[in-house]
């Protein structure tokens, strides 16, 4: 997707009422629109989400959120839907939902309404969900909390190690974006391995 600086400072005035980008987001941003896979390292406090959350709106499909926290995921929905009428703009699919809720989830998504779709590892490697998000437009998958991938890593997920593979399941050419963030070079090479990253 090409897409020129004014357009991009035009969006983030849009969706989110901002008049400029913080530290290294409007490059991190530019990358992930040009579908390039995508590995940044940014402070606490330095707008990581919404170095997804922004090419997320202003792509076709469904971005993919991989999160560890499920509070923190839901803070993000409710802030995206927030800024849209579309209640289905953002949707959490996890093991808290009931099947009526998962039907509605899967319907926003397969209506083109669904821009960013919030899991945990867990949820994102059941069959059924890899089944239905392989048919699916998938604009790009945003790992949050990257470092959980690396068993160097001081806050290490198991089900992060996976990652590669389901998403390998879901489409080939699928653009990773990986975030966090701190880590130290041995972490940095484990996050490097999901794909073939430009930091």
């Amino acid at each position: 997707m090409s897409i020129s600086t004014r357009e991009l400072h035009l969006a983030l005035k849009s969706y989110f009422g901002f008049s400029k980008f913080k530290g290294l987001q409007e490059q991190v941003i530019t990358s992930i629109l040009s579908k390039k896979n995508t590995f940044a390292i940014m402070p606490t406090g330095g707008g990581k989400s919404l170095c997804y959350q922004l090419p997320a709106l202003m792509q076709e499909g469904t971005a993919i959120v991989v999160s560890p926290l499920i509070a923190l995921m839901k803070n993000q929905v409710d802030a995206i839907r927030g800024i849209s009428n579309q209640e289905g703009i953002a949707h959490v699919l996890n093991s808290s939902l009931n099947k009526t809720e998962i039907k509605q989830v899967k319907f926003d998504i397969e209506s083109g309404i669904t821009k960013l779709l919030y899991v945990a590892p867990e949820s994102l490697s059941k069959a059924e969900n890899i089944v239905f998000l392989k048919d699916q437009t998938i604009s790009f998958m945003a790992v949050d909390e990257a470092h959980c991938i690396s068993e160097w890593g001081h806050d290490f997920r198991p089900e992060y190690r996976n990652l590669k593979h389901i998403i390998s399941q879901i489409g080939d050419n699928i653009p990773i974006i990986g975030l966090t963030a701190t880590a130290t070079p041995k972490v940095q090479d484990d996050i490097k391995k999901l794909r073939n990253y430009r930091s």
